[in-house]
């Protein structure tokens, strides 16, 4: 069964821009007594701001959950989808690509490469590429950066940025292996969604909703829908 959108509204930014005051004691202007230029505002905060990429590798549900998470949470996404990322899709929910599309702030076409996200000046809080396909990671664990995908993967590497790749492949060959241990040491993470049982699953969401949340955690955020680990709870 496809993951629900029902309901899904963006979130406003909340932060306003307050004046300084001048220390007086009724703090209504922020202008200083002797006719001088007043202050400038605070200016306001950036929102985060989080590169999504989906590949065809299986478990687009994942991608779909972790962009309407990202859309409740107020992150600003930036979204590049591969071709068979859209046939996958296609054929494991009931979704267009139209669809999961309009869940992103920003898309760009997967060769695009003069996109914002292509260069490290653009600021970002990091990427995730769920799922990641044994060809993704094989082209970010080279450099070869044949695509806007393996190219904004690259940036996050060199800027020292976070980036998890949400492997979807089993069992893995030692080529895999090599690949993983080598985007490790270069500064990825990778991120088997493996399933948590000791939730006690009641419905594949609560697989989906328990990785997309510890996907989150390596970005300080917190989805708040799913079961953290508080300790063995023994029958009394």
């Amino acid at each position: 069964m496809s993951p629900s959108l029902a309901g899904e509204e963006d979130l406003a930014v909340s932060a306003s821009i307050i004046g300084t005051s001048n220390g007086s004691s009724n703090g209504v202007s922020n202008s200083v007594s002797n006719g001088s230029a007043p202050r400038a505002p605070h200016p306001q905060p950036r929102r985060k701001r989080i590169i999504v990429a989906m590949t065809g590798a299986t478990g687009t549900v994942l991608g779909i959950k972790l962009l309407i998470a990202l859309r409740r949470l107020n992150v600003e996404t930036h979204l590049v989808i591969s071709k068979w990322a859209e046939q996958t899709l296609k054929y494991e929910t009931d979704y267009h690509p139209s669809n999961v599309r309009a869940l992103a702030d920003h898309v760009y076409n997967i060769n695009d490469m003069a996109a914002a996200i292509s260069s490290g000046s653009f600021r970002v809080d990091g990427m995730i590429v769920v799922p990641c396909s044994m060809k993704t990671l094989a082209s970010i664990s080279t450099g070869l950066c044949d695509d806007l995908i393996s190219r904004a993967a690259d940036v996050m590497l060199k800027e020292r940025r976070r980036l998890v790749l949400v492997a979807r492949e089993t069992p893995l060959s030692e080529i895999h292996l090599r690949n993983m241990l080598d985007v490790t040491r270069a500064g990825a993470i990778v991120f088997p969604p493996v399933p948590a049982y000791y939730i006690r699953p009641a419905s594949v969401d609560d697989l989906v909703n328990q990785s997309v949340g510890r996907m989150l955690d390596l970005f300080d955020l917190d989805t708040e829908e799913f079961e953290r680990w508080s300790g063995w709870k023994k029958d009394s």
